[in-house]
This record gives C-alpha cells, structure tokens and sequence, in this order.
C-alpha cells in the first residue's frame, strides 16, 4: 500500500469514526462513574468495536458476494453514506443523532459506544471498502494497523474527554466537526468515482 494510500485510510477512519467528536459524548455516558470505571467502560467499548470492524473487514465482501452485491456498486453506496455523513458533520445533525442516542444504561460500552458510535454503518462500510483495496497480507495488516492506530485515538480521546471538553469548548468542537465534514465530502466523492470507474467495464456493450 502507497503511503499516500496509507495516510487515507487512516483519515478516513478518523473520520468516520470521529475520536473527538465521541469524547462529549462519553462524558455524558459516564457521568457520575469513577475513573476506574471510566477506563473499563472505555476499554470495553474499545475493544468490541475493534472486533465488529474487524469482522466486518475480513469478511464483509464475503456477505456482500453471498447477496449478489458487486463491490463497484458498494464503493458507489459506501461514498453515498459517507458523504450524507459529511452533510450531517457539516449541518450538527450527526452530532444531534448521537446525543439522542445516548441512554442512561449502568454500562454504555456495548451500546451506545461500540456500536453504533464507534462501529456505525459509516466505519464499517469503510471497513470493507479499505479491506477491499488492500492487496496481499502486508496491506491488509497496514489497513488493520491504521484501525487500531484510530482505536487507540478513541481510548486516549475517551479517558482525557473532560479536559478536552474544555480545553476545545463548544465553538471548537463545532469548527473540528465542520472542517472534518468538508474534508470527509471530498473522500466520498472519491470513493463515488472509484466506485464508477470499476463499474463501467462490466456494463454490457
């Protein structure tokens, strides 16, 4: 995998998975738990979300194959989601949704925050859009690398959320959003196109 190549997939999955943008969030999830339980619960949500992407990497094109789902046509639907992401990064809505999706649950690991927060359609369809581009075990390892690179960016933003919640305050929470959303528009667009490109060859004629 190019280094260039490298440096998308990892700021895709940045993106999409949004280490920043989840730390208010977990605040709110865990409000009132001591630190101990702070670091379990982010461990733990970590770690799920870890193996669902993971999974879903390995053997998302499989299920795909299995449905009769070409993977020119999916890199087209897999842009279409990430760039209705970007939209709602740009518009707050994305941000709206998550807070709306938090509960009150005595452990929030495995929902809201392994999935959906951490593994949402979004991650996970990039997933196996990045699997499927990796060609052979070195690439497939670096995709996975830059994987836990991002998870690792979750753990840390999760356990340092309340400082980072006032160091970045709401106004620079919401310019981050913004500028990761126009960024992540110009990806799906890329990814609509490749999807394209692969799918032209095998229309008859």
């Amino acid at each position: 995998m190019e280094y260039q190549a490298l440096i998308t997939a990892f700021f895709t999955l940045f993106v999409i998975i949004d280490p920043i943008g989840l730390a208010p969030i977990f605040v709110a999830l865990c409000r009132g738990m001591s630190p101990v339980q702070r670091r379990s619960v982010a461990l733990r949500a970590v770690m799920i979300g870890a193996l669902l992407l993971t999974l879903f990497g390995f053997f998302g094109e499989a299920v795909l194959g299995f449905a009769g789902i070409s993977m020119p046509a999916f890199r087209i639907a897999g842009g279409i989601l990430l760039f209705l992401t970007a939209l709602d990064m740009l518009f707050e809505r994305r941000t709206k949704r998550r807070k709306s999706q938090t509960s009150e649950d005595d452990d929030p690991s495995v929902f809201p925050l392994a999935t959906p927060l951490i593994a949402g359609p979004g991650a996970i369809a990039t997933m196996i859009l990045l699997m499927d581009q990796a060609e052979g075990a070195l690439e497939t390892g670096m995709v996975l690398l830059m994987l836990a690179a991002v998870l690792v960016l979750v753990l840390v933003m999760a356990l340092l959320a309340p400082l980072l919640e006032k160091a970045l305050g709401q106004t620079g929470t919401n310019v981050v959003t913004r500028l990761l959303g126009m960024l992540l528009a110009a990806l799906s667009v890329q990814f609509i196109a490749d999807g394209i490109i692969g799918f032209i060859p095998a229309v008859p004629g």
